[in-house]
């Protein structure tokens, strides 16, 4: 018997990885965060696996579950949206699975900043504008923030910025970056990426708040910041330049590319 720690993606129920779908096929318990998971994804349950949604659950609750589970030899898919490493409080679970002595496995989902960049058709990291992509979170109810990772910190980087689970303090965001980025600096706000009720936002930091107000948006919702998101002039990067070698390619050498059949 063995849990499934599955990151089931963004939204799109076709942006979950292989593996992840098919032990959701096959596994008879199927424990999901159903407030972000989508519906068609626990639909590939079999018919008669029991599929229990944990929104409502408490961590003893769903542990149980998972115990219930492990008395009747039943491998479990524990289902998390996006990518169970960033927010998914997934260490809780395996550090109680731990001291129970029953075996799990993590697999990787595709996370809600690359599924935005994605949809946006943008680059997170551009030559001489940003090489550096900073996830974070701001200070609010669930936990307080470590003493060097405050926002205060993290943006005298300049770097672009994921921030998750922040919509509501946008005021604080902007009065803090705003010294080192910019009011002008380019923001985008990503709600519920690759869902068919997706919005994104295209602000800066100093309209973001009121933008975020006219649209009624108030949860479920990424920030985005940082000079990539603007129309930023920047040089061709050096890894397909001519003059660049590496151990596939030499420096000013032009690739011969065989014709089919030639």
């Amino acid at each position: 018997m063995t849990v499934y720690f599955i990151g089931a993606g963004p939204g799109a129920p076709d942006l979950i990885t292989v593996r992840g779908l098919r032990l959701i096929e096959r596994c008879p318990v199927c424990l999901y965060a159903g407030s972000l998971v989508p519906e068609e994804i626990v639909k590939a349950a079999p018919e008669d696996a029991r599929v229990r949604d944990t929104a409502p659950m408490h961590l003893d609750d769903i542990i149980a579950e998972i115990e219930k589970a492990h008395g009747e030899g039943k491998d479990v898919a524990r289902v998390h949206s996006g990518d169970p490493s960033i927010y998914g409080a997934i260490a809780e679970q395996m550090r109680r699975l731990d001291a129970l002595d029953i075996p799990y496995e993590v697999v990787p989902g595709v996370p809600a900043f690359a599924a935005a960049a994605a949809r946006l058709k943008s680059e997170l990291t551009l030559p001489e504008i940003a090489q550096t992509v900073i996830v974070t979170r701001t200070e609010m109810k669930a936990s307080s923030m470590p003493e060097f990772e405050t926002l205060e910190i993290l943006g005298k980087s300049r770097a672009t910025l994921a921030i998750h689970l922040s919509i509501r303090n946008l005021t604080h965001i902007r009065e803090v970056l705003t010294p080192y980025y910019g009011e002008d600096c380019p923001v985008v706000i990503a709600y519920r990426a690759t869902w068919p009720d997706e919005l994104f936002i295209r602000t800066t930091l100093k309209d973001m708040a009121e933008e975020v107000r006219k649209a009624k948006v108030t949860r479920t919702a990424l920030i985005l910041v940082g000079k990539v998101f603007g129309h930023a002039e920047f040089r061709d990067s050096d890894l397909y330049s001519p003059e660049f070698s590496h151990v596939l390619r030499n420096a000013g050498k032009k690739n011969k590319v065989k014709a089919a059949g030639g």
